[in-house]
């Protein structure tokens, strides 16, 4: 995200510090296992976290693989001071790096990272930000590096669908639509990416979550 703003991770209508006991209402200890298990970290992976917010999946990857090189990076520099209490604790923890979505090359370096992973960011982005996001993402994976979203996307039935206003109204219709239509998998193949497919829906109080695999050629 080249532009100095950015929607916070609660929008319009929280505050950060609030940010992870929100996140229950999105069944998000469910989500977040889900997402590492597409992750699947190996030892001496590089796995960057795009909009890290306060460093849960994070954690949960370090956790997972100590050996494996785990990178937050976020715009927001309230959520990583949260996500450096975390793992301060730990020697081998992630690394925190303050930084735009749209600027990984600028940060890490192209063709830098071994698997990307978002969890929640591409929704609150307007559409060409939600298109340079997933272009920088292309751009600092290695070839056969893999690619996984957790977010918002297509709203299948009534019930989600009013759910899924509460999310709109703290990030604004505009930037949200997209997502409850089910541009992701259009967006992330316009952006380069291979072998798009939508792995999991998870229906909850806020609108269902997909997680988008796809990989880079």
């Amino acid at each position: 995200m080249s532009q100095p703003t950015f929607t916070p991770a609660l929008g319009r209508l929280g505050r950060t510090r609030l940010y992870d006991p929100v996140l229950v209402l999105t069944r998000e200890r469910l989500w977040r296992s889900l997402v590492a298990m597409h992750v699947a970290p190996r030892p001496d992976d590089t796995i960057v976290d795009v909009g890290c917010g306060t460093g849960s999946q994070a954690v949960l990857l370090h956790r997972l693989e100590p050996q494996a090189r785990i990178i937050g990076v976020d715009p927001d520099p309230e959520t990583l001071a949260l996500a450096r209490r975390k793992s301060d604790a730990d020697a081998t923890a992630p690394q925190w790096r303050l930084g735009m979505g749209d600027a990984l090359i600028e940060l890490l370096g192209p063709g830098s990272a071994d698997t990307v992973v978002s969890s929640l960011v591409l929704h609150q982005c307007p559409l060409p930000m939600k298109r340079s996001i997933l272009t920088s993402m292309h751009a600092v994976l290695r070839p056969g590096g893999k690619l996984v979203i957790a977010d918002y996307g297509l709203q299948r039935t009534t019930l989600m669908r009013l759910a899924f206003c509460t999310v709109q109204l703290a990030d604004g219709l505009q930037d949200t639509q997209p997502n409850a239509e089910g541009v992701l998998p259009r967006l992330m193949t316009a952006a380069g990416f291979g072998d798009v497919r939508e792995a999991e829906v998870i229906p909850t109080m806020t609108g269902s979550i997909s997680i988008y695999v796809a990989s880079r050629g």
